[in-house]
């Protein structure tokens, strides 16, 4: 069987045992959807294409390391490590956007802006961004990617249907329920999200 033919798991055992060539066939498969979630989100094709390079550095690293473990698709476990230097870029450049719910609910994403006049509020408003980014990534991988896509990149939920293959009311369907569970993981967690 030719190698562009195999399974990514095929192709990740073999990286594994020494094959460079199967690394290169893994992320020419991958790049376009890699390259379009995280362009999609931080929209900004440099910084998307230095993201890019970083998360396959990273899933090379990884892989030497014996820190991949097969369970699940290759290709999620790869946009996981995208996801994680994208809220890594944010977080260091203090560039989180905030929305404002189209349905008129209360949003958790509508916490006060930075304000840049006062170092303790400036604390707060990161801890704030920091404790929401924690629990969006304990949301099922679908009402997470809607909140990514949403909040953090700013897209229509015509835009989300079609980035996603999904009809617009599934997309609706899921950001209402995330923002549900965020709500749930608010009073679980008993995170305050404004400040004193």
């Amino acid at each position: 069987m030719l190698s562009s033919q195999k399974k990514d798991f095929e192709l990740v055992k073999q990286f594994i045992e020494g094959d460079q060539k199967s690394i290169e066939i893994l992320i020419n498969r991958h790049k376009d959807r890699v390259y379009t979630y995280i362009v999609l989100i931080v929209k900004d094709t440099q910084l998307a294409e230095d993201i890019f390079q970083d998360t396959f550095i990273k899933v090379i690293k990884s892989l030497r390391r014996g820190k991949y473990q097969e369970k699940g698709i290759f290709v999620s476990w790869v946009m996981r490590i995208a996801h994680n230097l994208i809220i890594d870029f944010f977080r260091k450049s203090k560039h989180l956007k905030t929305y404002s719910s189209e349905d008129g609910e209360m949003d958790v994403f509508n916490s006060k802006k930075l304000a840049e006049d006062n170092i303790e509020d400036l604390l707060i408003s990161d801890q704030i961004a920091s404790d929401v980014r924690k629990l969006v990534n304990m949301l099922p991988d679908e009402q997470k990617e809607v909140i990514l896509l949403r909040h953090y990149g700013g897209l229509s939920f015509k835009e989300i249907s079609e980035q996603t293959g999904v009809s617009i009311n599934t997309a609706l369907g899921r950001m209402r329920y995330a923002l549900i569970n965020i709500r749930k993981l608010i009073e679980e967690y008993n995170v305050n999200l404004t400040k004193i």
